[in-house]
């Protein structure tokens, strides 16, 4: 549909317009004549408000709904039920604004609203790049995009609208490569650069053992049904010496594993590489020999990285969060200990307050706080138990974490932003303050053309929007992402329905776009193969102006499903109006 004023309907175009309606419900009841005669009197009404309903929807009422709801009356959105009687109220109403009936003076076509923001929309997202959708896609910069020159033409070529680059990642020379090709595409797709804001992370746990595991594939019976297979030299399992000196397929080579075990190993490939097989599980570790049959070592295993490590923690145990971020021993039972990246917390968190870590798989409460420790009583480790790692995000929900937004590597990392970027993504925006001191950065660097998007993840952040919106309207181009993984943490997994819905209702209010965000097509982006709830969360990401897509294997399909999904869903809802398309015969054209 047309988004300019030109094409709503006169009061007496609209009126004329419900009398033809009602004229083919008339007739399509009449004809179902038949039909209705033999359905039961306590079904007659619904089997003839149904005919009412199919014939009704044999038009296409989206012209008609723009119209209506221009002048604020009903659209139409719930007609589902009555529907003669809802477009004969409506009728009514059209009639009396049209002969002066109403009581009090009205504005006339109300459009002001949904003109700005789809404004405000074209000047901070830039045009679509695919035909029958409205809403741009937004695409997370891999670090590959910065060596493949394949890779971000693909992209393009498949829709993608934004190219967003995470500053949390890569550096500021992958950064120029991966913003060089997105502008070679033809089109104007815009850069999006996301300032990583305050890290809140577990610390770092002591180094575990430098050992490599490889083990051959068993059956149900626990037969070997596929060797382990070893490539020495890989980056996994580095070697010393000239392993290929005097090596021949079929030989066997042996060393006493870090278990003190004693294995085989069958060479079945020299050229290249050497590729041994085994029959048993072997554990390599650093400095260990191979030996040829004739007893002289053919290898010595190099380096190898340390496994991870991780705690094992359960509901009741004590785990105390450390100020000092030295590493950590990895226990297995209680008590435990980590380090938190942010030294706020050790001065704002109180006795009492809830604490989750790793996206909320684990929770507990606050027992004490020192200015060296945080006390945490475990109250949700899954069933049996839970791993928590170094680097993983920890939460503060109910905690005023007095942090700006804008960290020292943000302010590091702003003039690249601001002279490379159409777009910066302000990350953990907690209070008006956070975009106060982002726009007196903007400003002090000259860079008006940068447009701004307020990522929403906290609670606070949440709670504060339309002072945030306000605050953020002093600049020129103003939108809000929906960070819909550490917001649904903050928040609760039970909430953040709701709590979506309500941001996308104030900021329609504030006439200011939307980008959805989060896991959208998370496992097509990974594995190819979308679950079904991800789709039906793509398919309501309609109502935002943009929806961002997290890399994977198989992103190129996923933007090519996504947009199919936006064209399809953009017949049926704008914003949280359902649109009434023609349903022909009820099929999937």
């Amino acid at each position: 549909m047309a988004n300019d004023t030109s094409s709503v309907l006169s009061l007496d175009e609209l009126a004329g317009a419900l009398q033809e309606l009602l004229a083919d419900l008339s007739a399509a009841e009449a004809e179902e004549g038949p039909r209705l005669a033999r359905i039961r009197p306590e079904h007659l009404d619904s089997a003839t408000n149904l005919v009412h309903y199919v014939a009704l929807r044999q038009h296409d009422l989206r012209p008609l709904q723009r119209s209506l709801a221009s002048y604020g009356l009903s659209s139409l959105g719930r007609i589902e039920a009555m529907g003669k009687s809802w477009l004969l109220t409506v009728l009514e109403t059209v009639l009396a604004l049209r002969d002066g009936r109403h009581r009090q003076p009205i504005w006339g076509p109300l459009e002001q609203g949904t003109s700005v923001l789809h404004r405000n929309r074209d000047a901070l997202l830039g045009p679509v790049h695919g035909e029958g959708r409205n809403t741009r896609i937004m695409v997370t910069m891999p670090s590959e995009a910065a060596t493949d020159p394949d890779l971000i033409p693909a992209l393009g070529a498949a829709g993608m609208d934004i190219a967003r680059v995470n500053c949390a990642h890569d550096d500021a020379a992958a950064w120029q490569q991966m913003i060089d090709r997105v502008r070679a595409l033809p089109d104007g797709v815009r850069v999006a650069m996301d300032l990583a804001g305050p890290k809140l992370r577990t610390g770092p746990l002591m180094e575990g053992p430098r050992v490599r595991r490889v083990r051959p594939e068993r059956n149900d019976l626990g037969e070997v049904v596929r060797p382990a297979r070893i490539e020495f030299g890989d980056a996994d399992l580095p070697v010393t010496g000239p392993v290929s000196d005097g090596v021949q397929v079929g030989d066997v080579l042996t060393l006493t594993d870090t278990r003190g075990r004693h294995r085989e190993l069958t060479v079945v490939q020299t050229a290249g590489a050497v590729v041994v097989e085994c029959e048993r599980t072997v554990y390599f570790g650093t400095g260990q020999q191979v030996y040829a049959a004739d007893g002289t070592v053919v290898a010595e295993i190099g380096e190898l990285p340390p496994r991870p490590q991780h705690l094992f923690v359960q509901v009741g145990d004590e785990l105390r969060l450390q100020r000092d971020m030295a590493p950590q021993p990895a226990t297995q039972q209680s008590p435990h200990r980590i380090g938190c990246s942010l030294e706020a917390a050790f001065t704002d968190a109180q006795v009492g307050q809830p604490v989750l870590f790793d996206d909320g798989k684990i929770a507990g409460t606050i027992r004490e706080v020192t200015g060296s420790e945080i006390v945490v009583d475990i109250t949700r480790a899954g069933v049996g138990g839970e791993k928590l790692r170094a680097e993983k995000g920890i939460n503060f929900p109910d905690t005023t974490l007095r942090i700006p937004a804008l960290t020292a590597d943000d302010r590091t990392n702003l003039p690249f932003v601001a002279g490379h970027a159409d777009i910066v993504d302000l990350s953990f925006v907690r209070s008006p303050e956070d975009v106060a001191d982002l726009i007196e950065e903007l400003e002090r660097l000259g860079a008006p053309q940068v447009g701004i998007v307020l990522k929403i993840e906290t609670r606070s952040g949440f709670e504060q929007l339309p002072q945030i919106l306000w605050e953020a309207q002093r600049w020129w181009q103003v939108g809000v992402m929906i960070a819909r993984g550490d917001l649904a943490v903050e928040v609760g997994f039970d909430r953040l329905a709701e709590v979506q819905e309500e941001i996308l209702w104030i900021c329609e209010a504030a006439r200011v776009p939307v980008i959805w965000a989060t896991e959208v097509l998370d496992s097509l982006a990974r594995t190819g193969v979308p679950s079904r709830a991800e789709v039906t969360d793509a398919a309501m990401a309609r109502r935002a102006e943009a929806v961002m897509l997290n890399k994977g294997p198989y992103i190129v399909d996923t933007i090519d499903s996504l947009e199919r999904i936006l064209e399809r869903m953009g017949g049926h809802v704008s914003k949280k109006r359902a649109l009434l398309r023609p349903l022909t015969s009820f099929t999937l054209d």
